[in-house]
């Protein structure tokens, strides 16, 4: 049994000043397994931010379902830990309680929840910076520290929103690198956590994913599940190798005119 079943999700939006209706997701199906890196992939409007929420329990629909390990989504839960794009630390805490926040309002021990974000600030290679604010970190620096915290929660599905797209390039492969050690890439599939992760970028879903859900522009819909056939571990190396290249190449040509039929749309 897949560990997310994503069953005949469509969603609308409605206009209250145009009446306008919108169709942003129409009839999408997938399925993502325990321990895999699944990516959606499209071009702007397509819905995948939506989609995720909706994973998440943070969005409505208009039809179908969302199963987690059989059980159907109807609302958040500490289970599916979400990342944004825009880090969403409230900037008057520290990092060290930014990333306490969610065991703490789950009724953790101040003790336990220290020794965790003692840990999880080692993991995250913010060691030294446990008491400093939002405003002082870097871009990279925050996202690594709302990626600790959303850890903190020890969820079983990270659901990740374009978490890079606001750092800079350099940092954002460094990032890519250091997500997939988090995450534990060398260990057996039963060991890590299903992770499901928006992005634009063809380089970045091809490096980091066990499969890929490219979509059409909107209404969103599913056009191509393409499972990865590079092996893992991987490393920055791994970009300027053929299969890699070649990978790139196939997914390009699923998502070229959907991205240009997105530029008529106005996104």
């Amino acid at each position: 049994m897949a560990k997310i079943e994503v069953c005949n999700i469509k969603r609308e939006f409605h206009s209250s000043r145009t009446k306008e209706v919108v169709l942003a997701l129409n009839g999408i199906c997938l399925e993502a397994n325990e321990g895999e890196f699944a990516t959606l992939v499209g071009p702007s409007g397509c819905g995948k931010s939506t989609l995720l929420k909706i994973m998440a329990g943070l969005e409505s629909k208009d039809n179908g379902y969302v199963l987690l390990d059989g059980q159907e989504i109807i609302g958040p839960s500490w289970k599916r830990g979400m990342l944004f794009q825009d880090f969403a630390l409230p900037p008057w805490k520290t990092v060290k309680e930014n990333i306490e926040l969610g065991p703490k309002f789950r009724g953790i021990s101040k003790k336990e929840r220290g020794e965790l974000s003692n840990h999880l600030i080692q993991v995250v290679g913010l060691k030294g910076f446990e008491n400093r604010y939002p405003y002082e970190l870097s871009g990279g620096m925050k996202q690594r520290c709302a990626l600790a915290r959303t850890l903190a929660n020890d969820p079983e599905v990270l659901l990740l929103d374009e978490p890079f797209a606001s750092v800079d390039a350099q940092t954002r492969e460094l990032l890519q690198e250091e997500l997939l050690k988090i995450w534990g890439e060398e260990l057996p599939t039963s060991k890590r956590k299903l992770v499901i992760f928006v992005t634009h970028s063809i380089d970045e879903a091809v490096f980091l994913s066990d499969v890929v859900f490219a979509m059409t522009a909107r209404p969103g819909e599913i056009k191509e599940v393409f499972r990865n056939p590079l092996e893992r571990p991987r490393d920055m190396r791994l970009k300027s190798t053929k299969p890699f290249l070649d990978a790139k190449d196939f997914l390009w040509g699923c998502i070229k005119d959907e991205v240009l039929k997105a530029m008529t749309q106005g996104f």
